[in-house]
């Protein structure tokens, strides 16, 4: 069977898979939401849904540097990554070995896609098909708009969503207007966070993890924003946990 990936790259796998291995935390949840659970054997030590999970498979490594013997000893059959969350020099490395598709994702209409794919590489199609309708569902209804806003991923340096991101496009569905117009994650500096002047700063919880701390100090160099903590999976993630992200939108 051959399948192309979302950089059109072709992989070709004789069956089923039997033994996977998960580079991307959003798309591990997914698998195990498939049913697919006991023929993965390999995820990263980011992969913390389900939370059971990094106790029960190998662990590969991160999501940019792998463990490349201990992913020899799995004898994968088939490795899930992804292009922005994955090394390219590694993914190349073990694509010389291994069956290697990997997501590309921008949109929701890109993981719907993913879902769906996987779903027919692993021969749960029946069950992607209901999770993917399950969320189109979901965003069915266009939420309340409330405001302009900056979405920081990490402090030092304040680093942001830009356009061309994942994150920009579910800030949109959110309701938000992202006022970052620069690509991909663009630094920002105190005063530029001052000429934006946002309605909206929203600190995520991932991948730096933003406390109740962080409120205290932005509050006072944007007095007239709003700072929210709000959960970064549920505006990050690609997989199965976006079930969860339209209802998180609407009370957030």
């Amino acid at each position: 069977m051959h399948f192309t990936d979302h950089l059109n790259r072709t992989i070709f796998l004789p069956k089923l898979p039997e033994r996977i291995i998960s580079l991307v935390p959003s798309q591990t949840e997914l698998l195990v939401d498939l049913g697919l659970e006991d023929k993965i054997v390999g995820v990263t030590k980011f992969c913390v849904h389900p939370a059971h999970l990094r106790k029960s498979k190998s662990i590969v490594g991160g999501t940019k540097n792998y463990r490349f013997d201990v992913i020899d000893s799995l004898r994968p059959d088939l490795i899930i990554g992804n292009k922005e969350e994955n090394d390219q020099q590694g993914i190349e490395k073990l694509a010389a070995k291994y069956p290697v598709w990997l997501s590309d994702i921008f949109n929701l209409e890109d993981s719907l896609r993913m879902i769906s794919d996987l779903g027919l590489i692993t021969g749960t199609k029946e069950k992607a098909r209901a999770i993917a309708s399950q969320v189109l569902q979901s965003f069915s209804r266009p939420l309340v708009k409330k405001g302009s806003c900056v979405y920081l991923i990490w402090e030092n340096p304040k680093m942001a969503a830009g356009k061309d991101t994942f994150i920009d496009s579910m800030l949109s569905l959110a309701g938000f207007e992202n006022v970052v117009g620069r690509r991909r994650y663009p630094e920002l500096t105190e005063e530029t966070l001052l000429e934006l002047s946002p309605n909206y700063l929203l600190l995520s919880s991932e991948p730096f993890p933003f406390k109740k701390k962080h409120i205290q100090y932005y509050q006072e160099l944007l007095p007239n924003s709003i700072i929210k903590l709000v959960d970064g999976e549920l505006f990050s993630w690609y997989g199965s946990r976006l079930l969860y992200s339209a209802d998180y939108f609407t009370r957030l």
